[in-house]
């Protein structure tokens, strides 16, 4: 007799999305797509309200100009960042960093706070400190159920995504909703500060996925650099054990992740994979990329997308990516 695991995984490899990009009008596929996208998530359950932003603190790094701030996202609901603005660089490009399951976004800028901190940030997470070094400004964001927004450690969305559940909403929109949110709080207080027009959002893992989603539905991002998190649904989190946040109800009846890069189109696009990643295996994440970069080379515009290969497990791999960043936007 079958367990129900094993026959939802057979389920789902005969499964084929009806609203895959299969070379039709691309801008009528792209409105639809998104529009339906949307709806899967939950983003029409949300409002804008006044982002009621407070400055928390300023500090003077070495490199840098540190501001702690909060802004309210949706109504009664405040989520924090930090802003690193480098030394003696006008208008610089900014990178959106997106931490995955961890303690919390402190591990983007290396400030360990808890046991074993110091293990998570050597995977090239410290996304902040490396985006400075590399000339850009940074901005690490709490995502949801993690760090300073988790009941617990951070490591698990469980409880929160079945809240999100109940109201028809899912964790992964809501953590697209504050990267955008954000982005209106970027562009209209910092917008002397940073160059709007190059905001790159990276993430690892589940901050890699929040990175695909947010890129395929928010055409203010440039570049979008996703790590460990670019996989076929039936070869990743549908055939074996994730945290719940990564899920959405009914995505493989329309999409599959190759789909988030064609909606992602025309931008800048680096897809991050280890080799040896047990848990989003680089044969499904090649078969992603293939597929989702149809569009770019209908058009002649393969060289916007880059997947990087790194030799390791899932984790960053800095040195691989940056180069890659740096010939795309041409610095």
């Amino acid at each position: 007799m079958k367990k129900s695991c094993e026959y939802n995984r057979e389920c789902m490899q005969e499964t084929l999305p009806t609203m895959s990009y299969k070379g039709e009008n691309y801008l009528e596929w792209k409105h639809s797509a998104r529009e339906k996208l949307s709806s899967l998530i939950g983003l029409d359950k949300f409002q804008k309200v006044d982002d009621e932003l407070v400055i928390e603190y300023e500090s003077e790094l070495e490199n840098a100009r540190e501001i702690r701030f909060v802004f309210m996202s949706e109504k009664g609901y405040r989520i924090p960042a930090h802003l690193f603005l480098p030394k003696n660089i006008s208008n610089p490009p900014l990178m959106i960093c997106l931490q995955g399951h961890s303690t919390g976004m402190h591990i983007s800028f290396a400030r360990p706070k808890f046991p074993d901190d110091d293990k998570t940030i050597a995977g090239d997470r410290d996304f902040c400190v490396k985006a400075l070094k590399e000339g850009f400004a940074a901005v690490a964001l709490e995502q949801r159920a993690m760090g300073e927004l988790s009941d617990n450690d951070g490591r698990m969305c469980t409880q929160e995504f079945l809240s999100a559940l109940l109201r028809g909403r899912t964790t992964i929109g809501e953590r697209v909703w504050d990267v955008m949110r954000l982005i209106d709080v970027l562009t209209k207080y910092f917008s002397d500060e940073i160059d709007v027009n190059a905001i790159c959002c990276m993430g690892n893992s589940g901050g890699g996925t929040t990175t695909a989603y947010v890129a395929a539905l928010e055409d203010r991002i440039a570049l979008a650099m996703p790590s460990c998190a670019m996989c076929t649904y039936k070869d990743s989190i549908g055939a074996m054990f994730h945290c719940d946040c990564n899920y959405i109800p009914g995505i493989v009846e329309y999409f599959d992740m190759n789909d988030l890069i064609a909606m992602a189109y025309p931008k800048f696009f680096v897809q991050v994979n280890g080799k040896d990643d047990t848990i989003f295996p680089i044969g499904g994440a090649e078969t992603v990329f293939e597929k989702g970069t149809v569009i770019y080379r209908q058009n002649g515009l393969q060289h916007r997308c880059v997947l990087v290969k790194g030799n390791g497990g899932h984790r960053f791999f800095a040195d691989d990516s940056w180069r890659v960043v740096h010939k795309l936007l041409g610095r």
